[in-house]
C-alpha cells in the first residue's frame, strides 16, 4: 500500500485527487493540506509519513518546487499544475511525474504506475532504520543508520553528524534535524547538540558523558527536561532512612 498526501491551495483540486486516490487499489490517502507551510510542518514532524506527495507547483507562501526540496527524502513527489512551463524545474527535483490540470483519471493512473515501476524509496522500514544526506558531489547521497548516530553538532550553516564509524557534514539546521529524528530516541541537550539517549553513559553536573568518552555540555534551557527524563528512569530505594 502506497501512502499518499495532497498539497494544493485549491480545495477543488484536493477533492479531485483525493477521489482518484480512494478509487485506486494500492493507494491510501493519509492527509491533505491547502497551506504548504502547514503541510511541510505536518510531514517533517512525523505525524504522517507519506510515500507519495502530490504537490501543486504554484502556491502562495511556498511554491511546490520549494516544498519538494524540503520534504523528507523518503517521500516521492508528483507535481500538479496548470502551467506547463514549470516542467523542467519539477524534474530537477527528481519528480516521479508532472500532471497538467485539469487532471484526468487515466493520466493519474499512468503517473502512479511510473512510481510503482521505480525502486522502492519510501519503505517504512528504511525510514525507521536509516536516512540519507547529500554527498559532496551532485547526485550523490550517503546513507546513515540511525542506530549508529551518537550525537549531532551545530556548525554555523552546517551540522556534524557524529556516528560510531566517523563524522559526516551536511547543510541542515538543528531545527530541521530535530524535526527529522525520532523523538523517542534523540533529545536536544544544548543549542548546539542533539544526543541519542542510548549512548549516554552518565551525567556529571553540566556535562553529559557518552559511551565513546565524548563529553557534551548540558545547556540551561534544556537541563530541566533532560534531567526529568533521567529521573524517570532512575532506580532508587523506596525504603525510608
Amino acid at each position: 500500500m502506497i501512502t499518499c498526501y495532497i498539497v494544493d491551495d485549491e480545495a477543488h483540486a484536493i477533492q479531485v485527487l483525493a477521489r482518484y486516490v480512494e478509487q485506486t487499489p494500492g493507494l491510501s490517502l493519509v492527509g491533505s493540506e491547502e497551506n504548504p507551510l502547514l503541510a511541510l510542518q505536518t510531514i517533517r514532524s512525523g505525524r504522517v509519513s507519506p510515500q507519495l506527495v502530490f504537490v501543486d507547483v504554484d502556491m502562495p507562501q511556498l511554491s511546490g518546487i520549494e516544498l519538494a526540496g524540503l520534504l523528507n527524502p523518503f517521500s516521492r513527489v508528483i507535481f500538479t499544475t496548470a502551467y506547463e512551463e514549470f516542467a523542467l524545474q519539477a524534474f530537477d527535483q527528481n519528480a516521479v511525474d508532472y500532471l497538467l490540470k485539469p487532471i484526468i483519471y487515466e493520466r493519474f493512473l499512468k503517473a502512479v504506475q511510473r512510481l510503482q515501476d521505480l525502486p522502492p524509496s519510501g519503505n517504512r522500514q528504511w525510514q525507521a532504520e536509516c536516512f540519507f544526506i547529500k554527498g559532496n558531489f551532485k547526485g550523490t547521497f550517503t546513507r546513515i543508520a540511525l542506530k549508529d548516530v551518537l550525537y549531532i553538532e551545530a556548525m554555523q550553516n552546517y551540522i556534524r553528524i557524529h556516528t560510531v564509524e566517523g563524522i559526516h557534514m551536511t547543510y541542515l539546521t538543528m531545527k530541521e534535524m530535530e524535526d527529522y529524528l525520532p523523538k523517542e530516541s534523540f533529545v536536544r541537550v544544548h543549542k548546539s547538540f542533539i544526543v541519542q539517549a542510548s549512548f549516554v553513559k552518565g551525567v556529571e553536573g553540566n556535562q553529559i558523558i557518552l559511551d565513546n568518552k565524548a563529553t557534551l555540555p548540558l545547556g540551561a534551557t534544556y537541563r530541566e527536561a533532560f534531567l526529568a527524563e533521567v529521573n524517570a528512569r532512575l532506580w532508587k530505594s523506596r525504603r525510608l532512612p
